[in-house]
């Protein structure tokens, strides 16, 4: 972190007199005491349990001085709010520090193309990202100040649960360029509707620096909401970047863009991927990644778990897990990805999908929707799962074959997730290809994990 204890009090406000403690250069800043180690600064935090009861636990594993909001028994700095004391200090930091920030936001694909673009980003430059889901207003400011000593590139991303939520982490971070991957329909339960969704994810340009550039959907839906007066990229058909050719296989894309001579490979699935390195490309290509290095980086990608990827059964099928979240769109788009695939000589093609949750007073329409993305000529086998998906169970049944839709619940007083395992371990034959999307509540990483053990 490289911050000395004085300094850090004044970027912070401290409202008490530390004088007396030497100025030293602390290591890391942490919030579970657990993680604590020998020169840290703690910081508790209020949540479930008030952090400021582990102080002491944090001094005992080596804490040098402790972020408060209430005068304690050890070294510590007295602040109003130590979570806005956070976020302050690692303002500072990249201020201080003047890394370059690369900021990404969407409904789906934030995830792949952060590590995408990191992984572009560091054949060339010392580079940091996000480490798993840290994209909130903690995890955020954590990440900042966790990052590396000479940190060039720092691809940072964006959560978004309500309203303002963008708007605090770009104004911390000041990126110099902001991403936008998709505009639909997550948390829909707390916005109402695609549009507000769409206002959320454009407060990223708030923060953007002087000569900032947005990369976003060539949507027209987020059309009258673009910032007056700022520099704009979309991507998409005829738009500013798109996809010349796409090859799509089993396990990997083959693609062209617009604005590189390279044919880029990547090592996943889903037509929707190839966008998203689309993306990381040309953010590479923007920040002076040679065409030779973009190829290299996106062919050897190693992407964040429990995205879109292939698995397999303990009896060979293959698996295609997709089981980190879900909403229509994206729950459109890998059945779109699965049942263009060609099928395995003798397999069948089975879906399995759950429950796609925070999608408001319209989750009953949503689910229903989802009918027109199912096609019985390219399924063999339908599995439904949860309360929210039962309409669209009933359209199911009247478009599939008798005996191929199969509907298990799970509601306040049932839940038959056994059930849609015990019948999965039982069906499941090892030339098929197997689907799975659902929210992660639903717990259909269970699923998986039964099916590569499979001990029918």
């Amino acid at each position: 972190m490289n911050l000395t204890l004085h300094e850090i009090a004044k970027v912070v406000g401290a409202k008490n007199n530390l004088a007396d403690l030497p100025d030293r250069t602390l290591n890391n800043i942490e919030f579970d005491s657990r993680l604590i180690k020998s020169g840290d600064i703690f910081l508790p935090l209020k949540g479930a349990r008030d952090g400021h009861d582990f102080i002491a636990t944090a001094f005992e594993n080596g804490a040098v001085v402790s972020l408060s909001e209430k005068t304690v028994a050890f070294p510590h700095i007295l602040v109003d709010n130590t979570e806005q004391a956070f976020q302050k200090l690692a303002r500072y930091y990249l201020e201080k520090t003047g890394v370059d920030v690369i900021a990404i936001t969407g409904s789906n694909g934030k995830t792949t193309t952060k590590d995408m673009t990191a992984q572009i980003l560091a054949t060339t430059y010392k580079t940091y990202k996000t480490q798993g889901n840290y994209n909130n207003e903690i995890g955020l400011p954590y990440t900042v100040l966790h990052m590396p000593s000479g940190t060039q590139k720092l691809v940072l991303e964006m959560g978004q649960d309500h309203m303002g939520d963008i708007h605090l982490l770009s104004k911390l971070a000041r990126p110099k360029l902001a991403v936008i991957t998709l505009i639909g329909e997550s948390h829909l339960e707390f916005f109402g509707t695609r549009e507000k969704i769409a206002v959320g994810k454009l407060q990223i340009t708030d923060g953007l620096v002087n000569g900032g550039e947005l990369i976003a959907p060539a949507d027209k839906l987020i059309n009258a909401y673009l910032p007056e007066n700022q520099k704009i990229t979309r991507f998409g058909a005829d738009a500013d970047l798109y996809l010349t050719t796409l090859y799509e296989y089993k396990d990997y894309l083959i693609f062209n863009v617009n604005f590189l001579d390279e044919t880029l490979t990547i090592p996943v699935t889903g037509k929707f991927n190839a966008t998203n390195a689309m993306i990381a490309a040309y953010i590479g290509s923007h920040e002076g990644v040679s065409p030779q290095n973009i190829k290299q980086a996106l062919a050897k990608l190693n992407l964040t778990k429990n995205r879109v990827e292939w698995l397999k059964a303990a009896n060979g099928a293959d698996i295609l897990s997709d089981i980190y979240n879900a909403n229509p769109t994206a729950m459109r788009l890998i059945l779109e990805t699965f049942q263009d695939i060609n099928k395995n000589e003798n397999g069948r093609k089975i879906a399995v999908l759950a429950d796609m949750k925070e999608l408001g007073e319209k989750s009953a329409e949503f689910h229903a929707e989802m009918i027109s993305a199912l096609n019985p000529e390219k399924l063999d086998c339908l599995y439904l799962y949860g309360e929210e998906i039962f309409p669209l169970v009933q359209h199911a049944t009247e478009i599939f074959p008798p005996q191929t839709v199969h509907y298990f619940r799970k509601n306040a007083k049932n839940d038959d997730l056994p059930e849609l395992i015990a019948s999965l371990q039982k069906n499941l034959q090892s030339a098929d290809q197997i689907l799975l999307k659902g929210s992660h509540a639903m717990r259909l990483a269970d699923v998986v994990k039964a099916l590569q053990k499979n001990d029918r």
